[in-house]
């Protein structure tokens, strides 16, 4: 079976978190990600530091295996040309600068689409490449705070914001990008052309309030903070048990039933006040205190085997590490481990997308900083001489400037 997306090149000047995201899952569908990194220092995750695996930041480690890694000064016009020539003969750039930073390089769309008409350029900005805030840095943070995720994350309006623990507009921009990409070159396969891709961590905050926002836009009302407790059905949340806290996820009619069924309490069918989904919404502080009445009386485990058997959705509440040693996350291999030449051994998270057809790429570890420079410059073209002499004028970093950087990179390809 063949890889979705191989021999497509993908040069990704990325760092830290979405572009590498939408980097991390091209390479695994396949794609040649080269990731090119600035000199000195390379990635600002190197510098996530701890935690380490043997000095090698976990962090940077994580978002970069399956990548091929090259080191480039682009603030020297030697570089500049060393990266066009590697546009010549690639697919897709992928960038996460502010606006305007290629154009000051001399290579922004309009350079690169001449020397190029096929490449896709993808841009992963703060707030889009358009409208007031084009200008403006972005971060997660800000990102959450501004597109609402903040307003209703956390237990009640009284308590102080609260972010969403991970970087959800970072990782969900990365993903739309990647889709982006992908829409971009079905539509250069129909018709030959190259063209722009641009999304931002805004919008990927924006996406995810789907039901906050239908509520808003049929109310006029935006709503609060729900703790665990959805905007929409009941009851759909976390509840207490005698020893843990477990989900329960009684969200529509067929399920509440079955939660009733499951604690012996189908009198509360023929109550009025839970009879429906918008009396139990409208009453819900009372069908939880009655509710976890119920659920202190046995352990997670004893509920979670009832529920269970009962066909009712419902759930642990992991840590990371016990996600680590769930049977399912180890059966549909979403934590693996891969190898890097400093780091040794390091977990990292799988591919989540299954296919019955096409080829997943093995995972291999991340780069370090120019380990792959000699081997991809030459296969654009260049003589060993010309990479010395690069080198030498620091315009490349290698992380072996011997000729061994070739073995490495004949083994990684294999």
């Amino acid at each position: 079976m063949a890889s979705s997306l191989k021999g497509v090149r993908v040069l990704e000047m990325a760092q830290i978190m979405a572009g590498p995201t939408c980097g991390l899952l091209l390479a695994d569908l396949g794609a040649e990600v080269i990731k090119i990194e600035k000199t000195p220092g390379g990635d600002d995750t190197r510098n996530f530091l701890p935690p380490d695996v043997n000095g090698v930041s976990a962090a940077y480690l994580m978002m970069n295996r399956n990548k091929k890694g090259i080191a480039l000064n682009l603030k020297d016009k030697e570089g500049i040309e060393i990266f066009k020539t590697m546009v010549k003969n690639s697919d897709v750039v992928l960038e996460n600068f502010r606006k305007g930073t290629l154009e000051k390089l001399g290579i922004g769309y309009d350079v690169i689409s001449k020397i190029n008409p096929k490449i896709i350029l993808c841009e992963i900005s703060g707030y889009g490449r358009t409208g007031p805030y084009a200008d403006k840095g972005g971060f997660d943070l800000v990102a959450q705070g501004m597109s609402g995720l903040m307003s209703i994350t956390g237990e009640d309006k009284n308590k102080p914001p609260m972010k969403v623990g991970a970087p959800l507009t970072d990782i969900t921009a990365g993903l739309l990008a990647a889709s982006g990409i992908l829409a971009a070159l079905i539509h250069r396969d129909k018709t030959g052309e190259g063209q722009k891709v641009d999304t931002s961590l805004y919008e990927a905050g924006i996406v995810h309030t789907y039901w906050q926002s239908a509520i808003a836009g049929a109310t006029g009302i935006s709503p609060g903070p729900l703790g665990s407790a959805h905007p929409l059905t009941a009851p759909y949340q976390a509840f207490k048990t005698k020893d843990k806290w477990i989900t329960v996820g009684a969200s529509n009619q067929n399920t509440w039933l079955m939660l009733l069924k499951a604690i012996n309490r189908e009198d509360l069918n023929d109550n009025e006040k839970f009879s429906s989904n918008a009396s139990r919404k409208k009453n819900l502080n009372e069908l939880v205190e009655i509710l976890n009445d119920e659920l202190i009386k046995k352990r997670s485990e004893e509920w979670l085997k009832i529920f269970d058997e009962n066909g009712l959705p419902c759930g642990p509440i992991n840590s990371i590490t016990d996600m680590f040693k769930d049977p399912q996350t180890i059966e549909r291999e979403m934590i693996i481990e891969v190898n890097n030449k400093k780091a040794g051994t390091s977990k990292a998270i799988g591919m989540p997308i299954k296919f019955s057809k096409s080829k997943t790429e093995k995972s291999k570890g991340a780069p370090d900083l120019g380990e792959h420079t000699r081997a991809i410059m030459q296969n654009f073209g260049y003589k060993d001489e010309q990479i010395d002499e690069f080198y030498n004028l620091s315009l490349i970093h290698i992380s072996e400037p011997t000729r061994q950087a070739e073995i490495s990179y004949a083994v990684f390809c294999l």
